[in-house]
């Protein structure tokens, strides 16, 4: 596959409401880590067509995961490919905070992405020896996602976060007779054991 900087352009700029996609971020200022995230920012004359087809639009790609995410201040649309490689399309345009998840049937493979997208993320700041943004991320992570799932101890690095959540999401396919998808916990969970203390 061609370069991101030029394969996302080229996937979103397919559809007549993108007016430009723009690298952004430490991508953009030649600062990136190996695990940073490659961030976007996608301009629309008609975000609501957008989003709508923004599926289908990211499929060239090759996505692992795809969702909106719940938590940020402008609609957010986060990918995952394989590496693990993480990237993020944000559109001018303000999102309200989503309530934390409650696990169902139809739920626990949405929280599945939310949680290796999210622990992702930490994992670069991990690296980068942003020790207190990954702690205040932890306890927003426990209160989001951890503690709908029932779990009553709030993580204290990333690695006690992923423990916490994997037997908390063996219970739940239990509890649902059900079973998530173990691609995303095979890209990310070996990053996290080597960042994480």
């Amino acid at each position: 596959m061609e370069s991101l900087e030029v394969a996302v352009p080229a996937a979103l700029g397919r559809h007549p409401a993108v007016v430009a996609v723009r690298l952004v971020g430490s991508r953009a200022r030649g600062e990136a880590a190996a695990l940073s995230d490659w961030d976007f920012i996608v301009e629309t004359g008609d975000f609501d067509s957008v989003a709508a087809d923004i599926e289908g639009l990211v499929a060239p790609l090759d996505p692992i995961a795809q969702q909106w995410d719940r938590l940020s201040q402008e609609w957010c649309y986060m990918l995952m490919l394989r590496g693990p490689v993480k990237i993020d399309l944000i559109f001018d345009r303000r999102h309200e905070h989503e309530p934390p998840w409650s696990p169902s049937p139809q739920t626990v493979v949405r929280i599945d992405r939310h949680f290796w997208d999210w622990i992702l993320w930490l994992a670069t700041k991990e690296a980068a020896g942003k020790r207190e943004l990954v702690e205040s991320e932890l306890d927003k992570l426990s209160g989001h996602l951890l503690e709908p799932m029932g779990v009553g101890d709030a993580p204290g690095s990333l690695r006690d976060a992923a423990e916490l959540y994997l037997q908390a999401r063996d219970e739940l396919e239990r509890r649902f007779d059900i079973r998530v998808p173990r691609d995303l916990e095979r890209e990310v969970l070996p990053v996290v054991w080597r960042v994480s203390n």
